[in-house]
């Protein structure tokens, strides 16, 4: 059903993948969109590697929202910042994409643990987190990208 990496050279390991899902803070959320255009939206990300699941911070309205309501399949690309090899010039960059699905955290503190370890991701200011659970705890959503399928390569922009 999911294509693999057609220059089999370039696959990443699944560790590579984990570790980039781990590490980078960003990517590229593609849902089906309204009259079945994609819809795809920066957003920042937590992977929590006792579930291997990703988890995404949202308010409650808007065409994300809208999207999963009326189609679950998404995907998520991420990439790293890239390196140059000595002595060359084009940039490699190492790149992991998601397919799966979405569902809405409906546990509340599980949502809470999950906004929390997200921000930990951006800021190690114990205090900011806190006011922020304070203040906007409350009506946190959370959602989760189950994966069905996870494949990663590097490429040379060259």
């Amino acid at each position: 059903m999911f294509r693999d990496v057609s220059r089999k050279n370039q696959k990443l390991t699944q560790e590579e993948c984990v570790e980039i899902l781990q590490n980078e803070k960003r990517g590229v959320l593609s849902l089906i969109g309204d009259d079945g255009y994609p819809y795809g939206l920066p957003i920042n990300h937590y992977y929590d590697e006792r579930d291997g699941r990703l988890y995404f911070h949202s308010g409650k309205v808007g065409h994300k929202i809208d999207a999963m309501k009326a189609c679950s399949k998404a995907s998520f690309c991420v990439y790293d910042s890239g390196f140059i090899r000595p002595g060359g010039w084009s940039l490699n960059i190492r790149s992991v994409i998601v397919f799966g699905r979405t569902e809405t955290v409906s546990d509340h503190e599980k949502a809470l643990d999950i906004s929390i370890r997200l921000s930990r991701k951006f800021t190690d200011d114990e205090e900011y987190i806190k006011n922020e659970v304070k203040n906007f705890g409350a009506g946190v959503l959370v959602f989760a990208l189950i994966p069905e399928h996870i494949t990663g390569k590097i490429v040379n922009e060259a």
